[in-house]
């Protein structure tokens, strides 16, 4: 299976005229996986913890929007076998895993699925980001990288830019699309290294992410995609609501 890092919006992104069928596209172009594994900018918890193995309620982590957004719903069965393999693949001495069992799919998870896998027919699997440390990030989804041949979609969901000082400006930040070009040429040339160190490397990085946990899913998609680095690409790119949409598949 591929890897992917996507941009995963917020609850209205079933309302843009645009965005929800290139996730519908992309997701047509993928072969059927056998199980998704999704780690989420919106699930931060240490040691790494693996979420619910049966469908629960979904974590609508967010406020302030119409009562319609709290109504959606996402039953994907859990994926008991996977966090098996994710146990056997992740635990090891000094490096825990936990179980949380009632954690359901948070909106960094279910939002781009709705739109990719209507029909809620795949197992899913939520684990958590144990750290913000690139290094070790990257280290995390080289140890589940195997998993991508049993058929698993490992799927880093985050945000290309994630300042919300962009909802109050008009068009496109400056600082947000001259990061999204730096991470576009980063990207291309499987420079690594650059987008590992990217808050001293890209241009206005810490205006383009004034915390790093959007940006952080994407490493551990590139370690569970290091023998397909080279045929990366760009799958969804533009902005909305000023905010970069970047979204990229390995292999």
């Amino acid at each position: 299976m591929p890897a992917l890092y996507l941009s995963h919006g917020a609850p209205p992104l079933a309302d843009d005229p645009v965005w929800p069928g290139e996730l519908a596209a992309w997701s047509a172009a993928l072969p059927r996986p056998a199980a998704i594994l999704v780690i989420s900018a919106h699930w931060e918890e240490a040691p790494l913890a693996i979420g619910a193995t049966r469908t629960v309620p979904l974590v609508y982590d967010f406020w302030g929007f119409p009562d319609h957004y709290y109504r959606v719903r996402y039953e994907a069965s859990g994926a008991p076998e996977l966090a098996d393999s994710v146990r056997k693949l992740l635990r090891a001495p000094g490096r825990p895993v936990q179980d949380v069992p009632d954690r359901g799919l948070d909106h960094g998870a279910y939002v781009p699925l709705v739109e990719m896998f209507p029909g809620a027919d795949v197992p899913v699997l939520q684990v958590s980001m144990p750290t913000l440390d690139p290094r070790r990030l990257l280290d995390i989804g080289r140890r589940l990288a195997p998993l991508r041949d049993e058929g698993v979609l490992i799927v880093g969901s985050g945000f290309f830019t994630h300042n919300l000082a962009a909802l109050r400006q008009a068009g496109v930040p400056g600082w947000s699309s001259e990061f999204d070009d730096w991470g576009r040429r980063a990207l291309a040339a499987a420079d690594v290294d650059a987008l590992l160190d990217f808050e001293r490397k890209a241009p206005a990085g810490g205006l383009a992410h004034p915390r790093t946990e959007h940006f952080a899913p994407l490493f551990v998609t590139l370690g569970a995609s290091e023998s397909d680095l080279s045929r990366g690409r760009s799958v969804i790119d533009g902005f909305w609501m000023g905010l970069a949409k970047r979204s990229v598949q390995f292999g």
